[in-house]
Parts: structure tokens; sequence; C-alpha cells
């Protein structure tokens, strides 16, 4: 199997820019910001993946994307407490030393339904390895089972920590996020919690199946909770593999939605690059771009096979499937 880096990779070399959908710009142009909810910060419409930082092995190589990202104006940067075992924050603690006071940092916990002490203990590991007093954002991460809701909240439950936390101003904003189901997005809602941000997957897909952008967009900006979009190109570019679109398709119709920012994964120089020409001096695309698009990409979307992170277990996490018993990756790929 093609590793998925790899994969990656051929997509984006292999996808034409100025397709006539996009307003590009020259490169020294900034990519641009807007109001992250309520929050009173400013976010670049794209942020940085923490994920993919993870595997790149050369420091040196995390160092100058990291680098480069803010100088094009990216002030957003992704991670969580259990990618690559704590590597990811890690890396980019070391990236961001001296850089920390030009961006905004949010990671996530990963209790999977554990208690407040477990989250507590995670956040101090996770200002450890980023290097940092405070993080910007903190999110409850992979809410994805159908008890995730009940059991964050409760009694003691994950969210007593987020609530603690931003008290004693270790965290400024809290969250959480999912991939699995708007409707447990919805169920998380229901609770009415302050929460300043909500991550979930948009692309042009997601409009037909198990739809976020359908179902949760609107009632975030209704609330004035900030989105933060992610799998614009379906996790692992299931979407882009048959070329039903385009890499600068995809990100376009992400970046063009309601959103605070669009959060993508960077493994390279080149994909950073590539992802820095469509969203410098980024225009949003037209309705009837967007309407055409979702049409187009209506059957190749219906029944889910492009968005395995909604379909199977397949994006959850290690520790998650562990905390809900279900067979690791190994025993049930998908």
């Amino acid at each position: 199997m093609m590793d998925k880096r790899v994969l990656r990779r051929t997509f984006l070399k292999a996808a034409a820019f100025g397709t006539g959908t996009l307003a590009m710009s020259q490169p020294q142009q900034q990519v641009p910001r807007r109001p992250m909810g309520r929050t009173g910060l400013e976010v670049s419409k794209l942020g940085l993946g923490g994920y993919h930082l993870g595997t790149i092995q050369d420091q040196q190589l995390i160092d100058r994307i990291v680098g480069e990202a803010i100088d094009a104006g990216v002030n957003f940067f992704d991670n969580a407490w259990e990618y690559h075992d704590g590597r990811s924050e890690e890396v980019a603690g070391q990236a961001l030393r001296g850089k920390r006071d030009q961006v905004i940092v949010m990671t996530k916990v990963c209790t999977h339904g554990r208690d407040q002490n477990v989250a507590m203990r995670q956040l101090e590991d996770s200002l450890r390895r980023l290097q940092t007093d405070h993080l910007d954002v903190w999110q409850i991460h992979e809410v994805v089972y159908w008890n995730d809701p009940d059991l964050i909240f409760a009694p003691n439950g994950a969210i007593e920590a987020l609530a603690k936390a931003k008290q004693q101003g270790k965290v400024r904003f809290v969250g959480f996020t999912g991939h699995k189901d708007p409707r447990i997005h919805l169920k998380m809602l229901s609770h009415n919690f302050p929460f300043d941000t909500v991550q979930m997957p948009l692309n042009c897909f997601d409009a037909t199946f198990r739809s976020f952008e359908q179902n949760v967009l609107p009632e975030l900006n209704r609330r004035g909770i900030a989105p933060l979009g992610m799998k614009s190109f379906g996790g692992s570019g299931e979407m882009l593999r048959h070329g039903d679109v385009s890499p600068s398709e995809a990100l376009g119709y992400a970046m063009s939605l309601p959103v605070a920012v669009t959060i993508s994964g960077v493994d390279t120089l080149e994909v950073l690059h590539q992802n820095l020409e469509i969203a410098r001096g980024f225009q949003p695309l037209s309705a009837a771009s967007m309407e055409s698009l979702r049409q187009r990409c209506r059957p190749p979307a219906a029944d889910g096979h492009n968005e395995l992170f909604k379909m199977s277990v397949k994006y959850d996490g290690k520790i998650g499937r562990e905390q809900h018993h279900f067979p690791n990756e190994e025993e049930l790929p998908l």
C-alpha cells in the first residue's frame, strides 16, 4: 500500500492551480485573517495541522515549515496531546521557540471519557511539550462515540477541567472536536456550555453525507462559536484519489465556508507552498460555484466511502478505541 504521505504529495503535485475558480495573487501577499468567533482574536484562514508535523523526522525541516508558514501570515497551529505519543507537541514547541507571541496555539485533551484529573495532567504535559505557560485554545479531542457527551458532562468529567483551566488562566478559550456524526456535535451543544470553538470536517463531499456543513455550522455561527474546519481533502485524500476534485477546488471550497480557519496537514515544503499559493490573497468562491461543486461531488459522496472518518473507526485514535473497548487498528483496520 502506498504511504499516505507519498499519496498526498502525488495528489498535490498532479493538481493544477489557476483553474479560474480561485482568485490568487502574488506570493508576497499574506494569508488573510478573519475573526475567530466572539474571542476577539484574528485567525488566518489557513491553519497548520499538528498531526503531520509529528511524522517529519528532521527538526530543521519542521522549523522551516513553521517559520515559512508564519512569515506567510499563518497564525493558527493545531495539535493534540496524543498525536504520535506527544511527539507532535514536542516538535511544534521547539519550532515555535521565539515565535510564541505571533501565533494562536491550540491543542487537544484526550481523556476519551476519563475524568478531569486525567485532563488536568494532560494539560500540564501539553504546556511542557509546547514550551508555553498557557494555551490559546484547548479542545476536547475526538468526540466521536455516541456516549462521549454523557461521559464528558458527567460529574467530575472533562468539561470541568475545561472550566477550571480557563479560570486558572492556563487556557484562554475552550472547545471540542469530532469527525463522526453531526448529531454527536449537536448533543454536545445541547448542554449549552459556553464553548468558544468547535472543530469538525468540512469539505465539498460533506454537504451530501452526514453533513456538518448543513447541520452544525449554522448553529455555531448563530451562537458566535468559532467553527474550525478540517479534513478538506477527506482525511487521507480519498476524495482526490479518483480525480473527483483537485486540491485547489477542495481547499478552496472549505475556505469559502463561513469558518474561522481551515486546518490542513503539511509534511513537506512542497505541500506548504502549494497550500499557501491557494490561501494567499484568497477570495471565497461564489455561491454558484460552491453549489456547482457540491452537485458534481454528490454521486461519489452519497455512500460515505470518501469520508471514512464518518463511516468507521479508521481515523479514531488508539486511546479512544481502548477506552471504548474497540479492537486496535491492526485488529480492525476499518
